[in-house]
């Protein structure tokens, strides 16, 4: 497979996933090796998040650290069996999440959520190996239920160091008036009576530099209670599979912490496990003048099924598709939705688009997928898996009953 490491990410070439063409543009009546694909599907490749585990897998064993999978961000569960061979566990922030954990991974959870509901706290002790908590008031609601409960469970509570370089202000945890962590004002000179752990997550698809500087703050602030601690957990944002990340800056990080402080060291990248493993196939439904602007009306929405590129936002990758350029045909991408806003972008193509075309938009496997909703009742893409062997495994397609469960 071509890795074109040009715009930083990996970028494959799709001759085994479709019959090629210089557009990378596919007709729905074109002969091609996965033609059982519906449309839209979300298709991940296991050679790619085969990839991703190994380097993840290095960075454990070499610093013998706990590394998890978070659920908020991968949660395609028919891959779990593959993901505990490479790696520790899994982190939940909710109680369904740490129930799927416990059933298809068949460990128990990290978890941790910004409250707890008392009639799900029991249901997520037995889930659970470890629970953090986001206040003090949270763990002394709680903190009595888990002493009483018939087996060890790890507890900590959540820190806000007050430093962050997230620029987009949805996913900094640090910004004033954060619901998120306790600041160090808050805390005495000694952790509580049972707890056991300290839990930071300030990072956002972040490099090894940006934990550095983090971790200067974070042991300014709390180096004390550090060496109170018998674990520290890092949270997520460490984007360890993107090309250039320097994983033997972030295992010495991590070494440096043990050494400092005897610690046990865990991370939770979500990102990380499934970045640039797969797609979202799409179809062009209609094409449209739209006073002057040729807009491309698609099979899938931008709203409902891709909302993390308008939350963040971020311009997707389409293969074959550049950004407009005077000698190409430019299209804007639209969603199937009535969201006004339901649209993403400019796009350049060599050749005039057709109903009918495929489009394969590039690294929608990660948060992407775990964010659909079916809002105006719209059809949430198919999911499937693109096999070592070369073959494609049709895992789910969901139809109205999936939207009527929702309701009621």
């Amino acid at each position: 497979m071509h890795l074109d490491y040009s715009l930083g990410k990996y970028m494959p070439t799709p001759q085994k996933f479709f019959t090629q063409k210089s557009s990378f543009i596919f007709s729905t009546n074109m002969p091609f090796q996965a033609q059982n694909v519906p449309s839209p599907c979300f298709v991940m490749e296991e050679n790619l998040l085969l990839r991703n585990l190994e380097r993840l897998q290095y960075v454990r064993q070499s610093a013998n650290c706990d590394l998890i999978l978070a659920l908020k961000g991968f949660a395609l569960y028919h891959t779990f069996p593959l993901v505990k061979q490479y790696l520790s566990g899994a982190t939940a922030s909710s109680l369904n999440e740490a129930r799927l954990i416990f059933e298809e991974m068949h460990c128990r959870a990290h978890t941790y959520a910004p409250a707890y509901l008392a009639h799900e706290f029991d249901q997520i002790m037995f889930y659970s190996s470890h629970i953090t908590f986001n206040s003090l008031s949270q763990w002394e609601r709680y903190a009595p239920r888990i002493r009483q409960y018939h087996r060890p469970i790890s507890c900590g509570l959540r820190i806000n160091p007050q430093y962050s370089e997230v620029q987009t202000d949805m996913y900094n945890p640090c910004i004033a008036g954060s619901r998120l962590g306790i600041t160090r004002d808050q805390l005495g000179n000694t952790l509580p009576e049972g707890i056991e752990g300290l839990h930071f997550h300030t990072l956002c698809e972040n490099d090894s530099h940006t934990l550095a500087r983090t971790l200067e703050v974070v042991e300014q602030r709390f180096g004390d209670l550090l060496h109170q601690a018998k674990w520290l957990n890092m949270g997520g944002g460490h984007l360890i599979t993107r090309q250039g990340y320097d994983a033997d800056h972030l295992i010495a990080l991590i070494q440096h912490l043990q050494s400092t402080y005897d610690l046990q060291i865990i991370l939770e990248p979500g990102s990380a496990i499934a970045w640039q493993t797969g797609y979202l196939v799409a179809e062009v439904l209609d094409i449209i003048d739209s006073q002057g602007v040729q807009v491309a009306v698609l099979d899938v929405s931008f709203a409902a099924h891709m909302p993390d590129c308008l939350e963040m936002p971020y311009k997707p990758r389409i293969w074959g598709a550049t950004d407009p350029q005077a000698d190409r045909y430019t299209y804007r991408m639209g969603g199937m939705t009535c969201l006004a806003g339901d649209y993403i972008g400019d796009y350049a193509f060599e050749q005039p688009l057709q109903i009918g075309n495929r489009l394969v938009f590039d690294d929608m496997i990660h948060y992407t997928m775990v964010k659909t909703t079916t809002f105006n009742g719209v059809g949430l893409p198919a999911i499937g898996i693109w096999k070592k062997d070369d073959s494609f495994q049709l895992l789910r397609q969901f139809g109205f009953q999936s939207y009527k469960d929702r309701l009621g």
